[in-house]
C-alpha cells in the first residue's frame, strides 16, 4: 500500500513563495499559472503583488497570502496594520508578518506580544488568518520560546519559522541560513497548543523534505520548488496521480521520463 499522501493532500500543504526581490510581474502570472494548475494552498506575493494575484488565482481553490513587514520585521505596528488591512481589501486571504527581531533579542516582549496582537487583530476583523514569521536562524532557544508563548497567548493561526532572507554572517564570512530545521520544528510544535499551526520555510525542497517536517507536526510548508515536489510525488505514485496524469497536457510518469 502506497504510504504517501495524495496529490492534493501535498498541493494544500504549500504555499507558492513568489517573493524573490527581482520577481516581475511575467513572472508573478507564471508562479499564479503554477499554482492554479496545481491547486495549491496559496501563492505568498509581496504586497504590492495581491491584486494582480487576487485576479490570476481567482475562481481556483488557491487563495492569496501577503507577507508583512518583510523580510525583517521593523515597520512600525501601525504600518504592518495598514499593510494587513490593504492586503485583505485588495484580496489577501492569509497574512504571513514578521516579527521585531531585535525587539525580540533586546527583550522587549510585551511591545513584540503587542505588535502581533494588533496585526491578528487586522486579520481576524476582516476574515483573514494570521502567521507569523520567527526568522529563527537569528534566535535562541529561549526566544523561540518566548513568541511560541506569546503566538499561543493572542492565538494566532500559524508560527512560521523563516521568510527565506535572514542571511547570518558564517564562519567562512558568507551569508546563509539553515531555516526550518527539524530542532526548531520540534521546539515550535513541542510549545505551541494543537489549535496554533507550523508553517515551514527555508530549506524544504524536495518531497523528502515535505514529508519530514510533515511527520514533526508541519502542515504547510512555503516553497519555490512546488513543480519539482509534485513531480515527485506523481512517480511516486502518490494517490491521485492517475487523475493527474489523466489531464490534458500531462501523462502518465514512466521509468524513463518521470514527471508531468
Amino acid at each position: 500500500m502506497n504510504s504517501l499522501p495524495s496529490i492534493a493532500e501535498i498541493a494544500k500543504m504549500i504555499d507558492h513563495s513568489l517573493l524573490h526581490p527581482t520577481l516581475t510581474d511575467a513572472q508573478l502570472e507564471s508562479g499564479c499559472a503554477l499554482a492554479v494548475r496545481h491547486q495549491v494552498a496559496t501563492v505568498c506575493v509581496k504586497p504590492y503583488h495581491v491584486p494582480q494575484a487576487a485576479a490570476l488565482v481567482k475562481n481556483s481553490s488557491v487563495l492569496v497570502c501577503s507577507v508583512i513587514g518583510f523580510p525583517h520585521g521593523n515597520h512600525h505596528t501601525e504600518i504592518k496594520v495598514a499593510e494587513t488591512e490593504r492586503a485583505i481589501a485588495e484580496g489577501a486571504a492569509e497574512i504571513d508578518m514578521v516579527v521585531n527581531a531585535g525587539r525580540v533579542l533586546g527583550g522587549n516582549l510585551d511591545y513584540v506580544a503587542a505588535d502581533i496582537a494588533a496585526v491578528n487583530s487586522a486579520c481576524i476583523s476582516r476574515g483573514a488568518i494570521l502567521k507569523v514569521i520567527f526568522e529563527t536562524d537569528y534566535l535562541a532557544e529561549p526566544h523561540i520560546l518566548s513568541l511560541c508563548r506569546i503566538c499561543s497567548e493572542i492565538g494566532v493561526a500559524f508560527v512560521k519559522t523563516s521568510t527565506g532572507y535572514g542571511f547570518v554572517k558564517q564562519p567562512s564570512g558568507d551569508y546563509n541560513y539553515r531555516g526550518a530545521t527539524e530542532e526548531v520544528l520540534r521546539l515550535m510544535r513541542l510549545h505551541c497548543p494543537d489549535t496554533v499551526q507550523i508553517k515551514a520555510a527555508g530549506g524544504v525542497r524536495t518531497l523528502d523534505d515535505l514529508l519530514k517536517v510533515r511527520s514533526l507536526g508541519v502542515t504547510r510548508i512555503g516553497a519555490t520548488a512546488t513543480e519539482a515536489i509534485l513531480q515527485e510525488a506523481l512517480r511516486r505514485g502518490a494517490p491521485g496521480a492517475a487523475k493527474i496524469a489523466a489531464e490534458p497536457g500531462t501523462s502518465a510518469p514512466s521509468a524513463s521520463a518521470p514527471g508531468y
